[in-house]
């Protein structure tokens, strides 16, 4: 297996891995968590009073591996470009899968106002203009994989592409680029420094991008965390970043969050993931980021085999091909 190819398998897999880590701990606080697990360990199942997770096997992932598999699919369908309202149809038809087999894990505020946005008729290029949540930055990570973040302007055009339907933001464009960036830098052999700077760049011409909405800048709050947690013992920095920096659904909160969690176990994919879904919150999506950012540096030759076992029998997850199919984009002619 080629570094590339071990990468990207490592990028998918890691943000399985960080999803289904969260997955029984989602919504909680960290003070619930300690509480009922002392701290998380391993894979659990979904506890029966989790209104989202209640009767998950352990190793389930959620959404976030679920949408992530259909932004690489239409992107592999669609020559490496995302269509906005073929993006929407898949995200309405999974959601009412999931609805249909009785799931509470369902679409997100932002994802779910725009769809309704687009089922009235509103076109994509205005039914995302106030989306700011983290629902484009947990499903990004395809795009990361299949192209290079150099040149830079190219690869934000493929992001908010990504983004258009749902997050037309700056804030939700800057977010996903932050994650895309880290994991594309990863894919190309970058190591963890690499990946922050990456992310870094790609937010702030992220933030150029799409409508403006109030929020506190993705970039700035990514270099801060990250450097608010540095030097900590990891349950003073796990307790930093859930009074300081925080951990719901804004992208301000659980994207910075994602970082500083990755900052803390110095880019070791396994004890990242432990550590987001600690957290609390929305646990699972900061887990399936910071998973997929470590997962690009390290592949999947530094993931737990075990871990790997689980994720695949559990959720039937054969991630080789979509590797395999990301990086020919990567590899074919620009456009």
């Amino acid at each position: 297996m080629n570094h590339q190819h071990d990468r990207a398998l490592g990028a998918l897999y890691g943000l399985a891995m960080g999803d289904a880590l969260g997955m029984p701990t989602q919504i909680m606080s960290r003070r619930s968590i300690t509480a009922r697990f002392g701290s998380v360990t391993g894979f659990e199942a979904g506890p029966a009073d989790n209104p989202v997770s209640a009767g998950m096997p352990a190793g389930s992932v959620t959404d976030d591996t679920d949408q992530a598999l259909i932004v690489g699919r239409l992107l592999i369908e669609n020559g490496g470009r995302v269509d906005p309202l073929r993006l929407a149809h898949e995200l309405l038809e999974w959601e009412g899968a999931m609805k249909a087999k009785g799931s509470f894990d369902l679409l997100g505020p932002s994802t779910k106002a725009a769809l309704d946005a687009v089922s009235r008729g509103v076109p994509p290029e205005e039914a995302g203009k106030s989306g700011a949540t983290n629902g484009a930055a947990m499903r990004i990570t395809p795009v990361g994989v299949a192209f290079p973040a150099t040149p830079l302007e190219p690869f934000i055009d493929r992001v908010a592409a990504a983004c258009q339907v749902t997050h037309d933001t700056g804030i939700g464009i800057a977010s996903a680029a932050a994650v895309a960036a880290a994991v594309s830098r990863g894919i190309d052999g970058g190591d963890l420094e690499d990946a922050f700077a990456a992310a870094i760049t790609a937010a702030e011409a992220g933030a150029e991008r799409g409508h403006w909405v109030a929020g506190a800048d993705i970039a700035a709050r990514i270099r801060w965390a990250v450097d608010l947690v540095r030097g900590l013992p990891e349950d003073q920095a796990l307790d930093r970043v859930c009074d300081l920096v925080g951990t719901s659904v804004a992208s301000q909160e659980s994207v910075p969050a994602a970082f500083a969690v990755l900052a803390l176990a110095e880019g070791a994919p396994w004890r990242a993931c432990l550590l987001a879904a600690n957290l609390g919150g929305d646990c699972d999506t900061i887990g399936a980021i910071a998973g997929a950012m470590a997962g690009s540096v390290s592949g999947a030759s530094g993931l737990p085999a075990d871990a790997l076992a689980t994720l695949r029998s559990v959720n039937g997850l054969d991630l080789e091909p979509l590797a395999t199919a990301l990086l020919a984009l990567r590899a074919g002619p620009a456009e």
